[in-house]
């Protein structure tokens, strides 16, 4: 019996894919749940897998081909894998292409790599990207060192220079579908929204307090450490409480105002820049703000995030204060309104009753689109945020 090996069914949101690596060439035997291909959107890699043993008769689709929900990309023929399973085979070892994930062969791929180079430090022998990036860095040190002649101590500075000049090349790398997707929208977040972006600082001595004082019996209580996300995401929620509009969404000439809150934070993966939504935002409490944070960031490092993690959301919080930026204007993500910018924390003078005194600031930027948010609401809904934080009690008392 033949059965086709189709795309499966995409959300609404996700229209097509493009074709990753075929695991399985014709004539290669497949067994039941076994990854054939995999299948780049827009939002995530999918694994497509067998549903069924066989032997693979057929492939319609090339590496690289864009493909649509439901078409069929090859044959598994069964009835060959039931004639040759009489016929007892030697153990097969793994090969190197299934000791890497999808998201660790691509980025082998995008820089022209073969597998087979690349030592395994990973378990069971699998392959990591640090694996792949210390090959890369490995392969460069040793480009360099072959196309450049022993210079003495004396005349380092000049034979460097003159060596870089003649080694000028340039390397093209197709976009991925995420980062293609990316640009698209944000240039549409450009095209289609009025921008604007206001900025507040926030003194965060008061929620470090908190968090020194409580951390170690939150840990011992939840099981999670208490990290500030936590605190951002609840007073982020209790803003878009007091501000409707900032929660809402264009849709034509409608205003779609959701009662449901669901946060998309922003997370830097293998792949490039992703938002995972915290759905029901308002219902967790801070443990399962942190808990739900933690794995949806290890799922994007690993790339094993789905599509019903990466689609909705009603409001995103980016923090660029992990990789040190001071202050920033973050762009929204359609359809969404509004997006919060978190950034790196400094000590800095202020003054507190009457006193210059040093304290852990940090500068917030809301960016929003002025034609459903007005610039009043954009200014409170900020200092809400700061006000929050900078009393962590008010969430407990509603205040």
């Amino acid at each position: 019996m033949q059965v086709e090996l189709k795309v499966p069914v995409l959300p609404e949101s996700v229209t097509e894919g493009t074709l990753g690596e075929w695991h399985k060439k014709i004539g290669d035997t497949i067994a039941v749940d076994e990854n054939v291909v995999d299948l780049e959107t827009d939002k995530v890699v999918l694994e497509i897998v067998a549903t069924t043993a066989g032997v693979l008769e057929s492939i319609s689709f090339e590496t690289g081909d864009t493909v649509k929900d439901g078409q069929v990309l090859g044959v598994i023929n069964t009835a060959v894998q039931a004639e040759s399973s009489t016929i007892p085979e030697p153990p097969v070892e793994p090969t190197s292409a299934n000791k890497a994930s999808p998201s660790v062969r691509k980025f082998i791929a995008e820089n022209n790599l073969s597998i087979d180079e690349i030592s395994a430090s990973g378990k069971k022998g699998n392959i990591t990207k640090d694996d792949v990036q210390k090959h890369l860095d490995t392969k460069n040190e040793t480009s360099v060192a072959e196309s450049s002649p022993p210079v003495s101590t004396t005349s380092i500075a000049p034979a460097v220079v003159m060596e870089q000049s003649a080694g000028r090349n340039d390397r093209r790398v197709p976009m991925s579908r995420l980062r293609l997707k990316v640009a698209e929208r944000l240039k549409q977040a450009q095209n289609t929204a009025a921008l604007l972006t206001t900025f507040n600082e926030v003194n965060l001595q008061p929620m470090m307090d908190a968090r020194t004082k409580y951390k170690e019996a939150f840990e011992k209580t939840h099981g999670v450490k208490l990290g500030m996300m936590s605190f951002f995401t609840k007073a982020s929620v209790e803003a878009l409480k007091r501000f409707p509009a900032v929660n809402a969404s264009i849709d034509g000439d409608e205003i779609v105002y959701h009662d449901y809150f669901d946060i998309g934070i922003a997370v830097s993966s293998n792949r490039g820049l992703v938002v995972p939504i915290l759905r029901d935002a308002d219902q967790l409490n801070y443990a399962d703000v942190e808990k739900n944070i933690r794995s949806l960031g290890e799922r994007a490092q690993s790339g094993k995030l789905t599509i019903d993690d990466l689609t909705g959301g009603t409001f995103s919080i980016t923090n660029g204060g992990v990789f040190g930026s001071m202050l920033s204007t973050p762009i929204l993500n359609p359809p969404q309104s509004a997006i919060l910018g978190m950034h790196t924390i400094q000590q800095r003078p202020v003054v507190i009753d009457g006193e210059i005194v040093a304290r852990p600031m940090m500068y917030l930027a809301l960016t929003y689109d002025h034609r459903i948010i007005d610039g009043k609401e954009a200014v409170q809904f900020l200092v809400t945020i700061k006000e929050t934080l900078e009393d962590p009690t008010r969430l407990l008392l509603g205040i």
